[in-house]
């Protein structure tokens, strides 16, 4: 009599069920494991994988069906994350879908900020959108290109421009040292 070990036919045992494997034509191999062909199924179906395609996880095999729904869905088009994920303010991404709300434009390894209802922004529309108005010529009080902040005066419970902040009699800037208010209005002490 012959040990399993000792037979031609042996090939290992059932990395599913552990049993003995044995017969060509009752094993097949995969993710370094030894299995019969009945037992190499889908960890979350059941499906035979033996001659098809799978994925391993956890060292465990798995159609793609059931491999995709345990992937991570991306919180703007819901779709499974295949590639790379992009995780930003708690939530996956796929990088394409990281997007501005405003321009549309890809925010994908640049600034971007959140306003308060957790709306993602790039740098430039959210000042657009969120930045003191200047009270004088309507524009957001935003930094210059390049730059990542501005100086806006208040007087007079209003916003303005440094660039705005004129006299209203005579034009001229406004000096912030020695200035007065005419009747609710910025004014130099010459007019």
């Amino acid at each position: 009599m012959t040990t399993a070990s000792e037979d031609d036919n042996f090939w290992g045992m059932c990395g599913r069920c552990a049993n003995t494997v044995s017969g060509s034509t009752n094993a097949c191999s995969a993710l370094d494991n030894v299995y019969h062909i009945g037992c190499f199924t889908c960890m979350g179906c059941d499906m035979a994988l033996q001659g098809k395609s799978f994925f391993a996880m956890e060292g465990k095999p798995y159609c793609e069906a059931c491999y995709i729904n345990t992937l991570e869905r991306c919180s703007v088009c819901s779709k499974p994350i295949t590639d790379r994920l992009l995780r930003a303010t708690g939530k996956p991404y796929h990088p394409d879908c990281f997007t501005c709300v405003v321009c549309g434009k890809s925010l994908d390894g640049i600034p971007f900020t959140v306003d308060a209802t957790n709306q993602i922004h790039c740098i430039e529309d959210f000042h657009k959108k969120f930045a003191p108005r200047c009270c004088v010529c309507q524009r957001p009080i935003m930094p210059d290109q390049g730059q990542d902040e501005t100086v806006r005066i208040v007087a007079m419970d209003k916003s303005f421009h440094v660039d705005c902040y004129r006299c209203e009699v005579c034009s001229n800037l406004t000096v912030l040292t020695a200035h007065c208010i005419l009747g609710r209005k910025p004014g130099c002490a010459e007019a």
